[in-house]
């Protein structure tokens, strides 16, 4: 783990890292203290070197940009291989794992930073399980969902290896476990700023980003935060900058459709059904015997006609429970979608245009006249457009 410690000498600072793209570069800190540490996150795998600034703003309100020397950073994979292992195996010495200590502390700057460099590994380890799982013979459609603007997975014409399909489950399934164990740690930390916003925020988009590895559990916790932060954003908004408004939005917006793809996937069979969201659906429930009006218990809301096998049941009992928590999702994202283009739209003038358009989603906010609607051409991604008659 790397310390990062610096001195400034003004009110607030916040500081964003990146790789080799710099339209990449995430927020990772924010204090108004003086001095304070950093934990920094380890390179991607072009690069172990993390390019550094740091926005250093006065009482006036005046930004200040300050270059630091770029640091070459490797993750401690000993430590994040302790803390899978432990999640996996449910062992009561988890405490024990210093990432968990740090996670526990409740600073929300430690935990994002935690959060962000855990989630860039472990999104690397499940990019590189899916280009193993279908270099040999896995379909892609039924395994992941493309990210926006991607190049084409090349599938590989040959037997589908059924040893590769279970390793792929397994470190599917662990990975899966560990994000749904690391985002409870998001839930309860203070909304303070817009920057903790962002923080949050961010931190919430890259646990998201592997669509295919997220529980229900993982699933309705980050869209409750994501819909809290979106309403903190919009009770503000006439308080802080564009600039803010705009980073913050990135974000919400990236993690929406993170949990969008999160839960339609396994309905649409594209991503598997994960272990965790099999086994909590078909647990018996406490009250099974005693609430007469029990979902869990009513056989004829999972049965295939005459079909009442335990295989069906369990079946058809987790895809209930999915399509419930989509339905949950799909209304909440749409509420967070209208706080969002509320907090931008109020910094939107007549001809300006505000523009998301990356991996996850693209969005684009206009601010135009009627006069000007006349046979508009709208241009989105991938060269799909669509004309609007007058």
């Amino acid at each position: 783990m790397f310390y990062f410690h610096y001195q400034l000498t003004f009110v607030l600072s916040v500081i964003l890292a990146w790789t080799t793209d710099i339209s990449q570069r995430t927020i990772i800190a924010f204090s108004s203290e003086y001095n304070f540490q950093v934990r920094l996150p380890a390179g991607d795998n072009e690069t172990s070197l993390l390019n550094l600034v740091v926005y250093v703003r006065d009482l006036a309100g005046s930004v200040t940009q300050v270059n630091i020397t770029s640091v070459n950073i490797m993750a401690d994979t000993a430590i994040m291989n302790d803390l899978i292992d432990k999640i996996t195996n449910s062992s009561s010495t988890i405490t024990n794992n210093p990432i968990v200590r740090l996670l526990s502390s409740g600073n929300q700057n430690v935990v994002g930073q935690m959060i962000i460099s855990l989630s860039q590994e472990f999104n690397q380890m499940n990019s590189e399980n899916l280009h193993k799982a279908i270099s040999n013979g896995i379909s892609a459609v039924n395994i992941s969902v493309s990210l926006l603007g991607s190049q084409r997975l090349q599938q590989i014409s040959i037997p589908m290896n059924e040893s590769a399909l279970i390793n792929y489950n397994i470190e599917l399934n662990s990975l899966a476990n560990v994000r749904d164990y690391l985002v409870t740690f998001l839930t309860n930390l203070l909304i303070t700023t817009s920057n903790s916003i962002i923080l949050q925020s961010t931190s919430l988009a890259q646990l998201t980003q592997a669509t295919n590895q997220l529980t229900r559990n993982t699933l309705m916790l980050v869209s409750n935060r994501c819909y809290e932060l979106s309403a903190a954003l919009y009770a503000m908004f006439e308080k802080i900058s564009y600039e803010d408004a705009q980073s913050a939005s990135n974000q919400l917006f990236q993690c929406a459709s993170n949990i969008l793809d999160g839960v339609n996937g396994p309905l649409q069979g594209r991503t598997e059904v994960l272990d965790l969201d099999y086994s909590r659906a078909n647990v018996i429930s406490t009250d099974y015997d005693t609430d007469l009006e029990s979902e869990w218990s009513n056989l004829n809301l999972f049965s295939d006609g005459n079909d009442f096998s335990i295989e069906t049941i369990e079946k058809n009992r987790n895809i209930y429970y999915q399509k419930q928590l989509a339905n949950q999702i799909n209304s909440q994202v749409t509420q967070m979608i209208s706080l969002l283009t509320s907090s931008l739209n109020i910094h939107i003038n007549i001809g300006q245009k505000y523009l998301i358009n990356t991996s996850q989603s693209f969005v684009s906010l206009e601010t135009i006249s009627i006069q000007s609607l006349k046979d508009r051409l709208v241009k989105q991604v991938e060269n799909a457009q669509f004309n609007i008659p007058f």
